[in-house]
C-alpha cells in the first residue's frame, strides 16, 4: 500500500462487499480514502471490509440494475462524505453455463441488466459531479471474456465486451477534463462468481492461462488502485490486461 495516496478522496466501489470489490475497498481505505460500498448483500461483507473503521466506510444496499437504487446510493454517499472522486464498477454476475441456443432468455437479460446496465447507471449518476469538479477516476471491471469470448458463456462475454465499449466511449467524452475512464480485463480469480459456473468450465478457464494459475484478488486490486489514482493522469479509454498471458493486446 501507498500511505495517504487517496487522502481527502471519496470512492464508490460496487460489488464491494466481497471478492475483487472488497479487496479494492480495503486498499483504498488503507491508502486514505473514504469508501462507499454498494452491494446487494451488505449484511454479510467479507471481514476485510467489515472490519474497516466505521468513519471510513459506508455500506449501502444498491441494486445497480435499477437506476433509482443507484441514485439513492449516490445521495447517501454524498450525504456522508460530501462528494465522489472515484468509481470502481466491480459488481457483476456470471450467469449460467450454457450453449447459446439453450441459453435461458431471462438469465441473458439479468446478466446484461447487472453487468451492462449497472455500469451505465453508475457512470450516468456519478459523472456529472466529476465534471463539475474537473476531476474523477472511473475503473470498470470487465473480463478477458470480453476480449476473446468464452464458449458456453455468451451472455457474460457479450456483457463484458459492452463494458469495454462503454469505457472507450466515455473515456473519449471526458478526455478534455481531468477525468480518466479505464477498464481492467482480468482472467479468472478465485471469488464467489465461480460458484455460478460448472467445475468443467473452471478447468477450461484455468487451462487457458499461460501462468498456470488464477489471478489473485490482491493483484487485481493493486492495478485498479493505480488506475484510480492521480498518477494515472494521461491514459483514458484504455484496456488494462490482467490475464496471466492469455491476451496481451
Amino acid at each position: 500500500m501507498i500511505p495517504n495516496r487517496f487522502e481527502g478522496q471519496v470512492a464508490v466501489v460496487t460489488g464491494g462487499a466481497n471478492g475483487i470489490g472488497a479487496t479494492v475497498a480495503e486498499r483504498l481505505v488503507g491508502e486514505g480514502a473514504k469508501v462507499a460500498v454498494w452491494d446487494m448483500d451488505v449484511s454479510a461483507p467479507e471481514a476485510r471490509v467489515a472490519d474497516l473503521p466505521s468513519d471510513s466506510v459506508l455500506f449501502t444496499r444498491v441494486d445497480v440494475s435499477e437506476l433509482a437504487s443507484v441514485e439513492a446510493g449516490y445521495a447517501a454517499a454524498c450525504a456522508q462524505f460530501g462528494k465522489v472522486d472515484i468509481l470502481v464498477n466491480s459488481a457483476g454476475i456470471a450467469g449460467p453455463t450454457s450453449t447459446l441456443p439453450d441459453y435461458p432468455v431471462e438469465a441473458w437479460g439479468k446478466v446484461q441488466a447487472v453487468n451492462v446496465n449497472g455500469t451505465f447507471h453508475c457512470c450516468k449518476t456519478v459523472v456529472p459531479g466529476m465534471i463539475s469538479r474537473n476531476y474523477g477516476r472511473i475503473v470498470n471491471v470487465a473480463s478477458i471474456a470480453g476480449k476473446e469470448g468464452n464458449p458456453n458463456a455468451s451472455a457474460y462475454s457479450a456483457s463484458k465486451a459492452a463494458v469495454i465499449a462503454i469505457t472507450k466511449s466515455l473515456g473519449k467524452e471526458l478526455a478534455a477534463q481531468d477525468i480518466a475512464v479505464n477498464v481492467v480485463t482480468p482472467a479468472t480469480a478465485k471469488t464467489r462468481i465461480l460458484d455460478q459456473v460448472s467445475p468443467e468450465f473452471i478447468a477450461y478457464m484455468l487451462a487457458k492461462i499461460p501462468r498456470g494459475r488464477f489471478a489473485e484478488v490482491d493483484e487485481i486490486a493493486s492495478m485498479i488502485c493505480w488506475m484510480c489514482s492521480a498518477e494515472n493522469s494521461f491514459t483514458t479509454g484504455a484496456v488494462f490486461d490482467l490475464s496471466g498471458g492469455r491476451a496481451t493486446y
